[in-house]
């Protein structure tokens, strides 16, 4: 019986493993089809497409078929020729629309900086996870040290608690149904009803705290920034050891942070009125 078991998970681990392999190769060969395709703007044959590629001609159509029905290609009617498809165009023109947020919204945290001597950061919301888009040193003595394009949890951060309170109650709620809110410091929230209260105080006073919530030596404090439609586009955030901010310091910091994101939105195009 043991025997017998032990082949069945061979044989299962074996099964496993060809499939990983035939997914990563599924995967490869979309990928090589994509640039083909954007190698040739005024579109490409199929017969064209499978020879550059290195495929058989059916095996090249079943992908990009798929291809198709999921808008990533599209097949000119009159010519039979490939083109890239909308949601490539729209993929492309998010990730710049987000390149461009950061460059504009850098300068300011630069500023913020420079200003209070602490680290300052730009947030975005990514799934459901926050991402540190940019990041700007402080001068003081001491500094966390966080990489661009980091990703935190939102629970626990003062950027996260300001985007996803930015989220309708429908989208939140999904959010607390999906995720499981672990601790990183005895401080963290863990319990879903104080993170609604929480997130509702963060709506109503439009600034959100870290009180060594994500890590047991930092407090943070985090501000929205609007765009021209007056949504959320992303969070600035300053962050420093608790020695240094104590109760005062963190008045201090929290007018600045505020002043500092009220006029990166206005750069975006946000009025208040």
């Amino acid at each position: 019986m043991a025997q017998l078991a032990q082949a069945e998970d061979t044989d299962k681990n074996g099964t496993d493993q060809t499939r990983e392999r035939s997914g990563v190769q599924s995967i490869e060969r979309a990928f090589s089809i994509l640039t083909q395709i954007a190698q040739n703007p005024d579109g490409i044959s199929l017969a064209d497409l499978s020879k550059s590629v290195g495929l058989h001609t059916s095996t090249t159509f079943h992908i990009v078929r798929t291809m198709t029905d999921l808008g990533a290609v599209r097949q000119d009617r009159a010519t039979k020729r490939y083109h890239l498809g909308r949601m490539i165009f729209g993929l492309a023109a998010s990730s710049s629309r987000e390149v461009d947020l950061v460059a504009t919204a850098t300068p300011f945290i630069e500023r913020l900086a420079q200003e209070t001597g602490e680290s300052s950061h730009f947030g975005l919301r990514s799934g459901d996870k926050v991402v540190l888009a940019a990041r700007v040193a402080g001068s003081g003595a001491f500094q966390l040290v966080e990489r661009v394009g980091a990703f935190r949890p939102p629970h626990c951060t003062a950027l996260g608690k300001i985007l996803f309170a930015a989220l309708p109650d429908a989208q939140f709620e999904a959010f607390l149904g999906r995720v499981e809110l672990t601790p990183s410091t005895s401080k963290s929230i863990t319990d879903k009803a104080m993170l609604r209260t929480e997130i509702e105080r963060v709506r109503s006073a439009k600034v959100a705290f870290d009180d060594a919530e994500f890590d047991e030596e930092v407090r943070c404090v985090a501000a929205p920034v609007y765009d021209h439609t007056g949504q959320v586009a992303g969070a600035i955030g300053l962050s420093g050891p608790i020695w240094r901010m104590n109760l005062q310091r963190m008045e201090q910091v929290t007018q600045r942070v505020r002043e500092i994101a009220a006029e990166l939105s206005q750069e975006l195009g946000y009025s208040p009125a």
